[in-house]
């Protein structure tokens, strides 16, 4: 039984949907609780039922109401749980924390979660494992972590609790006061948050809650759980760009400065996460209340400011953020700055380290902002001199991602040395341009993919920066040029580049003078750099080329005249499809271009040559088209024929188009959807057999076992062979449920069918020639491969050709696989006749009666059916079945096989009332079974007991 556990929760996990089709959530969590309530099952196995409840609470409890019956369930079985299941009582509090918090029981305070939270605070309170005791320990813990995980999801939950917490976290002394420290520091936050909301509240009611007062209770109830919480569940935003509420005290705070002091001489104790999690929590409760002055950090603020932890150094930042000059004096902000370009570049950090680092350079909270850096924006603080900075100056050594924070940083210092007038003669500008160049040189030496995106990454910051400064930037044009020149393949990074740049810097022309550059260094090449290879590159700028109006084409034209003219190239004799694609790409834009009048020569020039020479029939069509638009149409409507929609880049391409000059195939090469149901399946029923099945060995004697185990022996030999019985084969019939005429004849019909639970194998398509209107319906047999079987339904779908030769997809009516469908006739061995079923039935109603068979079972189904009507209903529907002679009207005795193994075993005598006897030996099949006969007798006309 644990197996089968193991199996049904890991298949929950990979697919709830998939699970839920075979039962109900009701009904797995039903199965879940009684599981978890019996004796006999180990406690590992419980611990694994409780999964489902921890990852998908929402999924099994639907609803508070069921969330509450499920936690009381749960609340009981950990009342019956012994002390030493400490494993099992920690994950029970788990599940149960989150089956209230996930149903909103915590939220509207439901009666059971009442009762966890006081049984919660009673494990808290439980100090035995002071004596040793290692799992109350455990369990404390978790009850710790549960009541943390309830306050933040409802806060205020535990704020008459504060003096109580308080007093425990004082009193711990094991590794647990950490837990504790988080807890209360938890409670007072979301305490004072909610006082602070409440313009109503005062110091006296803060005095009041941190003394434990019994009116508190009165207050949490009433102002502490007024409004949404929402807001308390996230974190404040500090410092003078963030609005925090405040809670007025007047300057006599004592008691909070009293459990701020005693909570902060306590945190170097615990470890650099709960620090930074405790100062974070304490940092907004001083913020929320002005009578407290920040100066109660002083303490702290000397071991944070030389500490080594990441998380401890944002905390540092955030206390900075909130209080300015109020906490730190300039020299403790000269002091931290300079620690942040210190641990920027020491060797010994990770890149995520340094990068982590640079980004609080860049939104470094100063004492006296004129911005926080809320708003996301990088801003270099005034203490960040270029003299200091300069030991973050990028090198070709570090990897991408830090070279690139460092260019970024750099360039933000070097751009306040250019706008204050020393423009193209910075020092600092030209190492940066020196930088950016050699990086382009390795590219040109071979580097990698990785560092040609740094490099053009780089380019991109030089020029966001610093695309005013002329001289380098023309100087970055040429080299780019020149390297690209050298490795055509990089062209999509080039094209890439100038459109980031055109995007971002709409004001600057430097990406149009960059695509004039390229397009001279193309045109002029001398003929070693126009190969095959690059050939396909280049026309892909050049198309880029061709976008902008305001470059001039002419070059472009000729470039175009002369490659399909090369007779080194012999580029229309290969035709090489993409080559060709290439050429119609630049030719698509020039008939578009603003100076096509003084193209219009060339360009039909070469449209005409690419018809008659080139050796690629798609591409001749093409040109064809493209040279008689050029000919035949004014140039408006030529640009309203060819133009992209919305501009560049902006058209959507299907799927199916094979190419961009290839939206006139679109329509017959896409698959279209029916907006209806076209056709659709009907089972054809078979009429019963008069019970003289022909068993197919005629007159040949029949030879079968006289005792019945031998004939089970013999009979299960059989299914050694994995596929012998293991199908269910169902005939439909394929016909038109709509009136649709363009549907009337139908081509190339591929049906496929999807599964929507695990009960059957998965089924291949089907594919039916064609179906007329005025024809014969043509029958479809789906052959079905139980793993178990019962009742399905089958998602159904086709794909046809229409009579206007389009291709179409319908979805067909869902296929809803009965019950009595999976009944088969016995598989009995060929030579047996029909004289071994009669054996066989014995045999198997014998074993199934044995008391030893796990999934066996017997039953007994009655119904007031008189003796002719029983007759006429095995006459109906059970004659296929039958294993006792017809003649014999004593007792019926009927067997249904079910693949893959089931099998049903009847034995109906009339009487008053008719009694059916049930041997199964899966007793999953008996409700199907049930409801399969309450069918079959109400259709005689009287109805069952």
């Amino acid at each position: 039984m644990a197996a089968n556990w193991a199996e049904r929760i890991s298949a929950f996990s990979r697919s709830q949907s998939r699970f839920l089709c075979g039962t109900t959530a009701e009904d797995f969590l039903g199965e879940l609780l009684h599981e978890l309530r019996d004796d006999r099952a180990s406690f590992a196995v419980k611990v694994l039922l409780l999964s489902p409840l921890c990852d998908h609470p929402s999924l099994l409890c639907p609803s508070d109401v069921v969330g509450e019956e499920t936690a009381l369930e749960l609340m009981s079985v950990l009342d019956q749980c012994p002390p030493k299941s400490v494993q099992f009582r920690c994950q029970l509090l788990v599940a149960l924390t989150t089956v209230l918090v996930c149903t909103s029981c915590v939220g509207i305070r439901s009666r059971a979660s009442r009762d966890f939270l006081d049984l919660l605070l009673q494990m808290v309170q439980d100090t035995g494992d002071l004596r040793g005791d290692d799992g109350l320990r455990s369990t404390r813990a978790t009850a710790c972590d549960c009541l943390r995980e309830l306050e933040a999801c409802s806060p205020g939950l535990l704020a008459q609790r504060l003096e109580l917490l308080g007093g425990l976290r004082q009193r711990e002394t094991s590794r647990l006061h950490q837990a504790y420290a988080g807890l209360h520091t938890l409670v007072l936050r979301n305490a004072v948050y909610r006082l602070a909301q409440d313009t109503g509240a005062s110091g006296e009611h803060l005095k009041a809650l941190l003394e434990g007062n019994t009116w508190v209770a009165e207050l949490d109830s009433g102002r502490m759980n007024d409004g949404d919480c929402s807001d308390a569940l996230s974190s404040l935003t500090l410092g003078p760009m963030g609005t925090v509420p405040t809670l007025q005290t007047g300057p006599d705070c004592k008691e909070l400065r009293s459990v701020l002091s005693s909570l902060l001489e306590e945190s170097y104790l615990l470890t650099p996460l709960c620090q930074a999690a405790l100062l974070h929590r304490l940092t907004e409760v001083v913020s929320m209340v002005p009578g407290v002055p920040p100066a109660v950090f002083r303490a702290q603020l000397l071991r944070l400011l030389g500490t080594s932890e990441v998380c401890l150094l944002h905390a540092t930042l955030l206390l900075k953020c909130a209080f300015t000059d109020s906490l730190f004096s300039a020299e403790d902000e000269a002091f931290v700055l300079q620690r942040l370009v210190v641990l920027s570049q020491h060797p010994l950090l990770s890149a995520a380290e340094k990068l982590f680092y640079i980004d609080c350079l860049l939104h470094f909270p100063e004492n006296r902002p004129i911005g926080c850096g809320a708003d996301g924006d990088e801003a270099l603080p005034v203490l960040l001199t270029p003299r200091l900075a300069s030991a973050l100056a990028p090198t070709v050594f570090d990897d991408g991602a830090t070279g690139l924070a460092r260019l970024n940083l750099l360039s933000l210092v070097y751009q306040e040395e250019v706008e204050g007038g020393e423009g193209e003669e910075s020092r600092g500008l030209a190492y940066l341009y020196q930088h950016l160049s050699s990086l382009l040189r390795i590219v040109a030496n071979g580097g990698g993919r990785e560092l040609v995106v740094t490099s053009f990454r780089a380019a991109f910051l030089f020029l966001f920066y610093f695309c005013h400064v002329g001289r380098y930037c023309r100087s970055l044009t040429e080299e780019l040029c020149q390297l690209y020149l050298r490795h055509g393949h990089l062209a999509p990074h080039v094209i890439n580049l100038a459109d980031r740049v055109q995007e971002k810097l709409p004001e600057s022309n430097w990406a149009v003078g960059f695509l004039r550059a390229l397009q001279g260094v193309i045109t002029n090449a001398p003929p070693t750099c126009l190969t095959s290879r690059y050939l396909g590159f280049h026309l892909k700028t050049l198309a880029r080329v061709a976008e902008e109006g305001e470059i001039t084409q002419h070059r472009t034209i000729h470039f175009l005249s002369a490659v399909i003219a090369a007779p080194t190239l012999s580029l229309c004799t290969s035709g090489a499809w993409r080559l060709g694609n290439g050429l119609l790409a630049v030719c698509r834009r020039l008939l578009v271009h603003p100076t096509l009048d003084s193209l219009f020569i060339p360009l039909a020039d070469v449209l005409l040559h690419l018809t008659r020479c080139y050796g690629d029939t798609d591409i001749q069509d093409h040109a064809r088209l493209y040279y008689t638009l050029l000919t035949t149409l004014s140039r408006e409507k030529l640009a309203g024929v060819l133009a992209a929609e919305g501009g560049r880049r902006v058209k959507k391409r299907s799927l199916s188009c094979i190419v961009g000059e290839s939206e006139g195939l679109t329509s017959a090469l896409t698959i279209h959807r029916t907006e209806k149901l076209i056709i659709g399946l009907t089972e054809v029923r078979s009429k019963p057999d008069d019970g003289t099945r022909d068993d197919g060995v005629g007159e040949m004697k029949q030879t079968f076992p006289a005792e019945a185990h031998a004939a089970l022996e013999e009979y299960r030999a059989q299914f050694d062979d994995p596929g012998f019985a293991s199908q269910v084969a169902i005939t439909y019939r394929l016909t038109h449920i709509d009136d649709d005429p363009r549907f009337d004849q139908l081509f190339s019909i591929c049906l496929h069918f999807s599964l929507t639970d695990d009960h059957y194998e998965e089924l291949a398509d089907v594919s039916v020639p064609r179906l007329l209107r005025r024809g014969a319906a043509p029958e479809v047999t789906l052959r079905l491969k139980p793993r178990q079987p019962q009742p399905t339904t089958l998602d159904a779908s086709a794909i046809f050709t229409a009579e206007d030769g389009l291709t179409w997809f319908t979805v067909l009516p869902q296929v809803h696989v009965a019950f009595r469908q999976a009944f088969a006739p016995l598989p009995a061995p060929r030579a047996w006749g029909r004289g071994g079923g009669p054996v066989l039935f014995e045999g198997l109603w014998g074993e199934i009666s044995g008391e030893d068979q796990a999934d066996c079972a017997t039953s007994l189904f009655c119904s007031q059916l008189k003796e002719g009507a029983l007759s006429a209903l095995v006459d109906e529907h059970l004659l296929p079945f039958l294993i006792s002679e017809r003649s014999k009207e004593d007792e019926f005795r009927v067997l249904f096989f079910l693949p893959p193994r089931a099998h049903v075993l009847l034995r109906i005598r009339p009487g008053e009332p008719a009694q059916f006897h049930i041997a199964t030996d899966d007793w999953r099949l008996l409700g199907h079974l049930n409801s399969y006969l309450l069918t079959i007798t109400s259709s005689q006309g009287d109805a069952p007991l």
